[in-house]
């Protein structure tokens, strides 16, 4: 897949840009499918108002909300109860699928409970845009700092898609978010590359190439 990797979503022109080039075409152009799924696991996010306004594209996170030709839902959770038939064909005509923020263990159990990781690899042309958890699922391993709910097989591990891991949403000290001491604090607990970005910045990732693409800050914490 090509993959671009956001923090806040895709918030500046920079991003906007670099989705645009994996497309290949304008975003009126194309086709997206977004997964809240994250959302219903993390005790802020959802289930509730947050999850209507991501799918309803009244988020904060600019992602639904782009001017796609066409959107639809793709909830994860409910895929091991129909059958593939049913859901298979529809990914692999998308261009784009959104995943929203929240709790990636969360999404990640449900990723592989549906049988969505292992059609990942035959998506070549289709975009994964991820917003926070949407990105870190990526990743080989978040942290314990990162980690609200446990799959019921006590795997921790991410889908280990980049051999890199990201501490979202950095703020300067007092802001609503992650501080640069903190993101050092979670990186010294990571065993690989460890980035802390704040949300205009992303990564952009084509045939295993890694590009940050910001109009913001971001760090190399441990390589």
């Amino acid at each position: 897949m090509k993959l671009l990797l956001t923090s806040g979503g895709v918030t500046n022109p920079t991003i906007r840009d670099a989705l645009v080039a994996m497309l290949g075409k304008p975003i009126d152009e194309a086709t997206a499918l977004c997964i809240p799924t994250a959302m219903y696991g993390h005790p802020w996010n959802g289930p509730g108002v947050r999850a209507w306004e991501f799918i309803s594209g009244r988020s904060e996170n600019p992602m639904v909300d782009l001017g796609w030709r066409s959107m639809g839902v793709l909830e994860l959770t409910a895929l091991p109860s129909i059958d593939d038939e049913r859901w298979v064909p529809l990914v692999r005509e998308t261009d784009v699928l959104l995943a929203a923020g929240g709790d990636v263990l969360y999404l990640c159990h449900w990723m592989r409970e549906s049988g969505l990781a292992d059609l990942l690899p035959s998506l070549t042309d289709t975009v994964w845009v991820g917003l926070s958890a949407g990105s870190m699922v990526m990743t080989p391993e978040v942290g314990e700092d990162f980690i609200q709910w446990r799959p019921p097989s006590g795997d921790l591990r991410t889908l280990g898609v980049v051999d890199f891991s990201i501490c979202p949403h950095l703020v300067p000290d007092g802001g609503a978010g992650n501080t640069m001491a903190e993101a050092e604090q979670w990186a010294a607990g990571i065993s690989g590359p460890a980035y802390a970005v704040d949300d205009q910045t992303a990564f952009a990732v084509v045939d295993g190439v890694v590009e940050v693409v910001s109009e913001g800050q971001w760090r190399l914490l441990s390589s």
